[in-house]
């Protein structure tokens, strides 16, 4: 080899090099914490004082504690469309918020001072401490509504009436607005930044609604009365729960803090802070695991201060709540459906919520996923257990499958003997599973079974291709589960009973139809 053609092959071969580092550049994925590192980061500690371990925000704007939002295959996107349908599908599951009412805007025409007011919301007593929640100098605390339906901030959905949920203080910085006056607002400085007749209009009209009091308790100081001990600089979703304890209730928060998420437009997964009084439940590993961190304002001392405060609509104003007494026609779909045929009587908003809590977990949301028939089908029974129910006080749920060890006992021995395809029974303790666990087995799962009861809710996180059956006693002919389903888009049966007890051979010849319809 001559000295033309050595040199020629080491500029051929350093130039191979380049590219290949650059290709590897290139593709490497982004990096991208786990679950566990991103929680430890960015953990708050009850312990101590849950505000201080907030992080502040970089110089780009960005905040290091946050968790990013996943890519998720049902996403669509979560913009502000003016002309949503009322009681459309987009109203009741997605962004039916099409007004946004700025309280703030008149802050100058109220008396002066130049935007240099203070928001001052006060909750009342809980655990017998005074808990202040103070926002920002000229700050907006935003609202949005539709046909007289309100949410304050995270608006009023369409179709949904008065009091279709309330939430929503947002702390943003707003331009000033000379010379408009408070008008309905009924804005007076160092006084409620509502009037009665604003709740009225845009808020649920129970006098006793936690949010309502707490919209009605924010004030107007003036600059220099604000005095915050600890500021949080990233946003937080402010949450009142109820029936903290009962999976289907819980879910039903989880979803409504997922939709506050989206419709404030939030870049990152924000912190959670419970506001009511009660304490930890086995539901706080999925909380953690949808959002950035978890606290309790209860463990806060001091006055701390939100720069991006969110609250979030209760439990009992929520879709999947009010379809029980209202009629919801919706159809569940995927999303490329409605990319291709939009249609405002589908929806894929729950398929969407199913898979960012797979994804919380670490779990694939890949619709090109392998087919769980591969290594036999998982059916999945459900059981419902004596559990502590509450835990402040004791108590057990009433029975809805009397002879509940009988038709599992069935079901395993028909299923061990099952020869043409493998058929895997699934015992579902779900009261001793973590939830992690849990969304696990209903991922995995072909066939879900149980009897009527909480723990089917999880059917929010199945697969496109799932199938749910129910066993309904005559005491509890109660819909959720067959509408959750419907909303998913998931093939739905039952099993109506004349009392409690169901009959074993019964149950098998439907399993066995099931599995039948899914080439077994």
């Amino acid at each position: 080899m001559n000295g033309r053609s050595y040199i020629l092959l080491k500029v051929v071969i350093v130039l191979f090099a380049l590219n290949s580092l650059s290709l590897y550049l290139y593709f490497r994925p982004s990096p991208k914490p786990t679950i566990e590192a991103s929680s430890a980061s960015s953990q708050i500690h009850i312990d101590d004082d849950p505000a201080s371990e907030l992080a502040e925000p970089r110089r780009d704007g960005r905040f290091d504690s946050l968790k990013r939002w996943p890519m998720l295959p049902s996403y669509l996107p979560w913009s502000q469309n003016p002309s949503v349908r009322p009681h459309s599908c987009e109203a009741f599951f997605g962004n039916g918020f099409t007004r946004r009412l700025d309280l703030l805007s008149a802050v100058d025409g109220g008396g002066g001072g130049g935007g240099g007011g203070r928001v001052v919301p006060v909750l009342p007593q809980r655990d017998a401490r005074e808990l202040r929640l103070r926002g920002r100098a000229a700050e907006d605390v935003a609202g949005e509504d539709q046909d007289g339906g309100g949410r304050g901030e995270v608006g009023g959905r369409a179709g949904e009436g008065r009091g279709g949920g309330d939430a929503g203080v947002r702390g943003r910085r707003v331009p000033d607005r000379r010379g408009r006056g408070g008008g309905e607002l009924g804005f007076r400085r160092g006084k409620s930044l509502v009037s009665d007749e604003f709740l009225d209009n845009y808020v649920d009209q129970g006098k006793r609604h936690p949010i309502r009091n707490l919209i009605g308790s924010i004030r107007v100081v003036k600059p220099g009365e604000l005095q915050c001990d600890q500021w949080i600089e990233e946003p937080t979703l402010l949450i009142t729960r109820f029936e903290y304890a009962n999976l289907f209730h819980t879910v039903t928060d989880w979803y409504n803090a997922y939709v506050s998420s989206r419709v404030t437009e939030l870049p990152y997964r924000p912190h959670v802070i419970f506001i009511d009084g009660h304490c930890t439940s086995p539901m706080e590993e999925t909380w953690k695991a949808l959002f950035s961190s978890v606290a309790y304002a209860k463990s806060f001392h001091g006055s701390v201060c939100f720069r991006h405060a969110i609250l979030s609509p209760l439990g009992y104003e929520n879709a999947m709540f009010k379809g029980l007494s209202q009629p919801i026609n919706c159809e569940g779909t995927s999303a490329q459906d409605l990319w291709r045929n939009p249609d405002d009587r589908k929806t894929a908003r729950l398929s969407e919520f199913g898979e960012m809590i797979r994804s919380a977990f670490g779990f694939s949301v890949n619709r090109h996923h392998p087919e769980k028939a591969a290594s036999g089908h998982n059916v999945l029974f459900v059981r419902r257990e004596d559990y502590l129910a509450h835990p402040r006080h004791s108590g057990k749920p009433e029975s809805r499958l009397s002879n509940e060890q009988e038709v599992f006992d069935s079901l395993k021995s028909w299923a061990s003997n099952h020869l043409k395809c493998k058929v895997n029974l699934v015992n579902g303790l779900f009261a001793h599973m973590a939830m992690k666990d849990q969304v696990q087995a209903i991922q995995d799962a072909s066939v879900i079974i149980g009897a009527h009861g909480a723990g089917l809710t999880h059917i929010v996180s199945a697969t496109p291709k799932t199938v749910v059956l129910e066993i309904i006693s005559s005491q509890y002919r109660r819909p959720h589960f067959a509408l959750i389903s419907k909303w998913r888009g998931l093939e739905y049966h039952a099993i109506n009973l004349a009392g409690s007890h169901a009959d074993p051979p019964a149950v098998i010849n439907e399993l066995r139809s099931i599995l039948k319809s899914l080439g077994c």
